[in-house]
């Protein structure tokens, strides 16, 4: 990464890294909004893949809309912050007591002790559980203008982890047999009125938010997988907002549109640990040993991003300076040109680039590769049911709970609900529950990298790069919300 884009990357405070945007907020301040203010016309990168569901990867696509939140959010520094809930305190290990603000619901109905507990309840109950819920077990009960959370075993981050787009919080009419939904029952500034399928969806403004009028008037939402689509409907004027700018096509548009932030995303190659060739670690490790990140940081990348190091990446910045190297890992056996099905998605436009160098590099170890690259939300449930032996995604470290561990949890444990690599590992899990039992921060930070050193020693995880992202911005628009850790982009304060 070039000296001008570390710039991005600033020093750590708490678990995770500062950051000079205050995300917890909606975006800006409201005062002076226009009652008949414009419509922001956006371009994402994910089309809905579980029905807008808020228990899975869907959850951040309502977040970044602005339609949902949580009890908390995260601030500046990544430590959690007002936002349903405007206090909490700790009453012992396991138990705390959130007091709420005044809210009300799109629906109307008030934000009620009762039916946040309920909210929370029903995403403890969900299948499979959230992420931010892997391998934590809590209860949620009506306090007075409280509400009382008690969990199985102490959970020292639980106000971080409630700041998770999975435990947002929604009006009692939307949850019915087993479902959730966001259509006109969140609390956000922006009411999710009509979604048409897997393309659009279209959102108002919620007049009645308790943090102020939003600028925007609404929102116009598009699903673009395509990145060139993406970015030609911006170059066109068909869109004042597109995520997920690809670098190939950085080049072709007015650099005053772009918008580049570092992020705790990186790319790994998972391998298939449970069945397939890759149940064998001497040829996890052969396929370790034939990746050269450095190749894909020039040729796929272009510089914006770094060569693999770890699950956490440069901005992590605590990361580096207490990374642990792995030990025991396998001796590299030979391919002798077995076959194996590496997968991923097209969303991200540069994934398939990888998938084709990483093929070339395997394939020039001894492998037999077979390519398969298809829109992520028809590649999700095969992925997670282990049906590839390798899989490319981008996965935000930070995103679930703002929390160093709760990555490693869901992703990474034998209960995980996003394990790709299919890992179910004895010394993986002792690793993880005791990083997860520490409350001290700078200690729970080397926990956190003792666990990772773990995961990485298995070689069920290959990372690849730790990259920025880039997003297109129309000249006329302001208060985009530049989030590294991919929660937020359209806030109160973003207009045209």
């Amino acid at each position: 990464m070039t000296t001008v884009r570390r710039r991005h990357i600033l020093g750590s405070l708490l678990l995770a890294p500062v950051l000079t945007a205050c995300f917890a907020s909606s975006g800006g301040d409201s005062e002076g909004a226009a009652s008949d203010g414009s419509r922001l016309r956006v371009a994402l990168a994910f089309p809905p893949a579980e029905n807008l569901s808020p228990y899975g990867a869907d959850a951040t696509l309502l977040s970044r809309l602005g339609v949902t939140e949580g009890l908390t959010a995260l601030d500046a520094n990544g430590a959690a912050a007002p936002a349903l809930a405007e206090s909490w305190r700790r009453e012992n290990d396991r138990t705390w007591l959130f007091t709420l603000r005044e809210a009300t619901f799109q629906d109307g109905s008030e934000v009620t002790p009762a039916a946040v507990a309920a909210a929370l309840t029903h995403a403890t109950e969900a299948k499979p559980a959230p992420a931010a819920l892997s391998g934590v077990t809590l209860s949620a009960k009506a306090q007075g203008d409280a509400v009382r959370i008690t969990t199985k075993t102490a959970d020292p981050v639980l106000p971080l982890r409630l700041s998770s787009p999975n435990l947002a919080v929604f009006a009692a009419k939307a949850y019915t047999e087993g479902q959730v939904d966001p259509v006109g029952t969140a609390s956000g500034p922006f009411e999710l009125t009509k979604v048409t399928g897997s393309t659009s969806a279209t959102l108002d403004r919620f007049d009645d938010y308790w943090g102020g009028r939003a600028q925007a008037s609404g929102v116009d939402a598009r699903f673009i997988a395509d990145g060139t689509a993406r970015a030609n409907a911006l170059r066109t004027g068909q869109v004042d907002i597109a995520e997920a700018i690809p670098v190939a096509q950085a080049a072709t548009l007015d650099k005053s549109t772009l918008k580049e932030t570092a992020t705790t995303r990186t790319t790994s190659l998972q391998l298939n640990t449970e069945s397939g060739p890759f149940k064998n670690p001497k040829l996890r490790a052969a396929a370790r040993e034939a990746v050269d990140g450095s190749a894909l940081v020039k040729g796929v990348f272009e510089g914006y991003a770094d060569s693999g190091t770890g699950i956490y990446g440069p901005a992590v910045t605590w990361a580096e300076g207490k990374r642990v190297q792995p030990s025991g890992r396998a001796a590299a056996a030979k391919p002798n040109g077995i076959s194996v099905t590496l997968a991923t998605y097209d969303n991200r436009p540069e994934l398939p680039e990888v998938a084709q160098v990483l093929q070339q590099q395997l394939q020039k170890a001894g492998f037999k590769v077979t390519l398969v690259v298809r829109e992520y939300s028809r590649l999700e449930s095969d992925a997670l049911d282990g049906k590839f032996d390798a899989f490319i995604g981008a996965r935000n470290s930070l995103v679930d709970t703002g929390d160093p561990v709760g990555v490693l949890a869901s992703d990474y444990t034998c209960d995980g609900g996003y394990n790709l690599a299919q890992l179910c590992d004895q010394k993986v899990d002792r690793a993880v529950a005791e990083a997860d039992a520490v409350a001290d921060t700078g200690q729970r930070q080397d926990a956190a990298m003792r666990a990772e050193a773990a995961i990485l020693g298995t070689d069920a995880v290959v990372p690849l790069a730790h990259q920025g992202i880039i997003v297109g911005v129309g000249t006329e628009v302001r208060g985009v919300v530049l989030d590294p850790y991919e929660r937020t982009l359209v806030g109160i304060g973003t207009r045209r």
